[in-house]
């Protein structure tokens, strides 16, 4: 039996906001671990893209530019973040908020299911974020790959088909 918090996957998308209150209607008042991951080193590489200009001197970003670029996207996810660990609040969950930086190779899954394992997790919550018409039908590569590895249960959150839900 798992004894840590239930690790939930969030990142501001309507999916996610309903995942997040799924698993307070399902899992109860349990603890839980609101995590925004975040990829570092998106700002450097913005360096190294060509720019392509229309009668205008090529665009370029120095240093000083990547690194703001970098401190900005990581306020970013610290505010969702705790924007999400605020949802989870309201919606009964006692629940801290988690940033997770790492590196733009590593697949979101991957780093939700290693916190989910080092935090002993009771389940992992994810939206199911599927695109299109595609999308009715598979789950998205995140939702998907962490159903594939997690070693505890997974709460997918309903599709909901373009549609906010339900603020009653």
């Amino acid at each position: 039996m798992h004894a840590g918090p239930i690790v939930i996957g969030y990142d501001g998308s309507p999916a996610s906001e309903e995942a997040v209150r799924e698993a307070a209607e399902l899992l109860g008042e349990r603890p839980a671990l609101v995590v925004v991951v975040t990829k570092t080193g998106i700002g450097f590489e913005l360096m190294e893209l060509p720019t392509m200009t229309i009668g205008l001197p090529p665009a370029t970003l120095d240093v000083r530019t990547a690194l703001a670029l970098e401190e900005a996207q990581r306020e970013q996810a610290e505010r969702l973040a705790q924007k999400g660990a605020a949802l989870a609040r309201d919606a009964g969950l006692p629940a801290d908020a988690l940033v997770v930086a790492e590196e733009v190779e590593v697949p979101i899954a991957d780093t939700l299911v290693r916190v989910a394992r080092e935090r002993d997790a009771q389940a992992v919550v994810v939206g199911p974020h599927g695109h299109g018409r595609i999308g009715e039908v598979l789950l998205g590569s995140t939702t998907r790959d962490v159903i594939r590895r997690a070693t505890c249960p997974v709460v997918v959150g309903r599709q909901l088909n373009g549609a906010a839900p339900d603020s009653n």
